[in-house]
């Protein structure tokens, strides 16, 4: 979109240098100023409206195109007719002439199909300098104009389709990089799911069995029924401890490999990712543990809430000889509430189980700080 304004732009400055260096009268620069300047304002509104189209975001601007093509012809027109009445000279209807049919090329090229648009720019290209010719501009000067605007006029057609197709994929390579953070965030809780699956799904089975087997011998006052209600009193339990660990670390947490698993997923969703290990090696287990819910939590945040996030940097280092210190650090719009999620409060508590802490903050730039901050003192 900046280079369509710069196009409108660029327009305006060419018949800006053609009225000051032109030797016409001052009624015809007037003239020929006020055409230039809405002929420049139409093509950024076409070119506006044919990159909607082109997007599938908007409707085919076939109005604009035929005001933009009629303003086109009438200024053609014009300066033939200024031409054969001696008040511009042939270097100026040259360069008039060529300016015009470059920059009108390029809207109705992306506007309309490619043989439509390419067919619509020939016959007023080969119109204008066919007229150009009939209103006696000499050879030498048409032999150039002719020139220019065969290697102008298509390319400004070329380059069109090919900025519109850009932006296109641009587009295309947005959404996809959304869908990739989504499916990552979806790969995580089915992940979740799986194990809850694997550590429940039997042992709850057997619960359901075993109750209605306890309840049967029950009514008929057996005794066993004791033995297996004890037995369904220890699978729960059994079942307590191993949710316990599922929901506090996918049964196992480890700092390596939830750091290589954040580089992999923020990379998948077209997140740069930097990784500082520091004395990751180092740590206790229930450090690591605990700082592996972190990453994997901080990773979750930056797919879920950081809109337009293209970087993300996690630091581990000390802070003293006695603390351990993550910083993940990324860019992007957050819209984390200013205390954190359900994630991040759940988390902070988790620290603050090991007396550790959790803090997060906006910094300048438009970038997002989580710090976790947890003693290491068993390392020394």
């Amino acid at each position: 979109m900046g280079s369509v304004g710069f196009l409108a732009a660029s327009e305006v400055a060419l018949w800006t240098i053609w009225v000051i260096q032109s030797d016409g009268a001052g009624a015809v620069l007037a003239i020929v100023a006020a055409l230039g300047a809405v002929h420049a304002a139409i093509q950024f509104m076409l070119w506006r409206s044919a990159l909607r189209h082109y997007l599938t975001v908007g409707p085919r601007p076939v109005r604009l195109v035929g005001v933009y093509t009629a303003l086109t012809v009438v200024m053609a027109a014009l300066g033939c007719v200024l031409l054969s009445s001696g008040r511009i000279d042939a270097s100026d209807l040259t360069s008039y002439t060529v300016w015009l049919l470059m920059f009108w090329a390029g809207p109705p090229a992306l506007a309309l199909s490619v043989r439509r648009g390419a067919a619509l720019v020939a016959v007023v290209a080969v119109a204008s300098l066919v007229g150009a010719g009939v209103a006696g501009l000499p050879g030498p000067s048409l032999v150039l104009a002719v020139s220019a605007s065969l290697f102008m006029v298509p390319f400004m057609g070329v380059a069109s389709r090919a900025s519109g197709w850009s932006v296109r994929l641009i587009e295309q390579l947005a959404s996809t990089r959304q869908t990739e953070a989504r499916l990552a965030v979806a790969e995580e809780r089915l992940r979740f799911g799986r194990d809850l699956h694997d550590v429940l799904g039997r042992n709850l089975a057997v619960v359901a069995l075993k109750s209605e087997l306890a309840a049967q011998l029950a009514r008929r006052g057996r005794p066993e029924a004791v033995e297996h209600m004890e037995e369904v009193q220890r699978i729960a339990q059994e079942s307590q401890r191993e949710i316990r660990s599922v929901v506090r670390g996918y049964r196992t947490a480890d700092l390596h490999t939830e750091l290589a698993g954040a580089r992999s997923v923020l990379e998948a969703a077209g997140i740069d990712c930097r990784i500082e290990y520091g004395p990751a090696a180092r740590l206790p287990s229930d450090v690591q543990s605990a700082l592996g819910w972190v990453v994997r939590e901080g990773t979750t945040n930056v797919l879920r809430h950081a809109q337009g996030a293209s970087s993300c940097t996690l630091s581990l280092r000390t802070a003293g000889p006695t603390e351990a210190l993550l910083v993940m650090e990324n860019d992007g719009a957050s819209d984390t509430p200013p205390g954190g999620g359900t994630g991040l409060a759940g988390l902070r508590e988790r620290l603050t189980g090991l007396n550790g802490t959790l803090t997060t903050e906006q910094i300048p730039g438009g970038r997002f700080r989580l710090t976790a901050r947890v003693p290491w003192e068993e390392c020394t």
